[in-house]
């Protein structure tokens, strides 16, 4: 059993529900399935960054999003999976000549190639998860999300919960939308001392500096960086590295007693760890997928307007708390400072 305590879980109607499935969905041809009405005449692909589409990740969940809205309203899809930044370019082209009506980008590390791909075919959409323009592109839509909310809710309930006064974080890149999740969480474990007359200590980020392992994949580098913040005392660890972070999980694990903090979907469902997940920080990433091809293919069609994922309209959120590790006076305490959040009170 676990904690019933959720913030900012799916609840929107419509195809944000749909799309928000507690499983991965099974895979899918580019066929109509039964369920669906009707055949829309468009395609919709997607474009993984070098973590690939099983990275139990945001590549992951972007594809389970898209995946999704293909099965409901019967469009074609199509993929490109990169290995190496090398790709990002080519794949992108080949989605394109592949005749893709839009074309979903994912992640930071795209948001050069997206851009060269725009400028090269005006007549094309595009979608990039995690990037956000200085100068916005008119066939370009970006995907952005406030981690930084439930990053914040995710540090208060850490500092809570440890048992040493020693809790960690780091990253894979130095970029921001891995910062940001750590800024959050940097920042709330700072209101819970604060609240509290506490002293939690935060390895791995202060706010300027930090560990950082230079990749998403080589999962030896979050194993032994968890390692050292074990050795220092952490018995909470937060990883926004990808695939990197089940190497934390696998130290975690082999020394007992130390939770770790998903990121990007709930690593009870997503990983082999469930039993020393203490929470996740949650972008919901398939909804939104679905929502933007939803709107381009059967709705009011491509808008180059940014969306942004917050607490407030479920787009980040937090997953259930591992059970009886947060007391009633903390569970109400984050259920304040979540409506604090919401209406603008108090910023993370």
């Amino acid at each position: 059993m676990k904690n019933t305590l959720r913030f900012g879980a799916i609840a929107a109607a419509g195809a944000i529900v749909l799309a928000a499935c507690s499983s991965a969905p099974e895979e899918t041809s580019s066929s109509p399935t039964e369920t669906a009405a009707e055949t829309t005449d468009y395609k919709a692909c997607m474009v993984s960054d070098s973590g690939g589409f099983d990275d139990a990740s945001f590549n992951q969940a972007g594809y389970e999003g898209l995946q999704t809205v293909s099965a409901d309203l019967g469009i074609e899809i199509s993929t490109a999976e990169s290995t190496s930044d090398a790709d990002f370019a080519p794949n992108i082209s080949a989605m394109v000549a592949d005749g893709c009506d839009l074309t979903i980008t994912v992640g930071f590390l795209l948001g050069d190639a997206t851009a060269e791909a725009a400028a090269a075919n005006p007549d094309s959409d595009f979608a990039i998860i995690d990037f956000a323009y200085e100068e916005p592109i008119d066939n370009v839509k970006p995907l952005i999300f406030d981690t930084d909310e439930a990053a914040f809710l995710a540090g208060y309930g850490a500092a809570a919960a440890s048992q040493t006064g020693v809790v960690g974080t780091f990253g894979g890149l130095q970029i921001p939308t891995v910062t940001i999740f750590m800024d959050g969480f940097l920042a709330g474990v700072e209101q819970y001392n604060a609240d509290n007359g506490a002293d939690v200590t935060v390895l791995g980020w202060d706010g300027e500096t930090g560990s950082f392992t230079g990749d998403f994949s080589d999962t030896t580098k979050g194993q032994s960086t968890a390692q050292g913040f074990i050795d220092q005392g952490a018995d909470i660890i937060l990883p926004v590295a990808g695939p990197v972070g089940l190497g934390a999980a696998a130290a975690a694990e082999a020394a007992g007693d130390v939770w770790i903090i998903g990121v990007d979907s709930d690593w009870t469902l997503t990983t082999d760890y469930a039993d020393i997940i203490l929470t996740s920080i949650m972008k919901q990433m398939g909804p939104a997928v679905y929502d933007v091809v939803n709107d381009a293919a059967a709705g009011s069609g491509f808008s180059s307007e940014p969306y942004v994922g917050t607490l407030e309209n479920n787009g980040v959120g937090l997953a259930d708390w591992a059970a009886g590790v947060l007391d009633d006076t903390t569970v109400s305490e984050l259920e304040a400072i979540s409506a604090g959040i919401i209406d603008g009170s108090i910023e993370p």
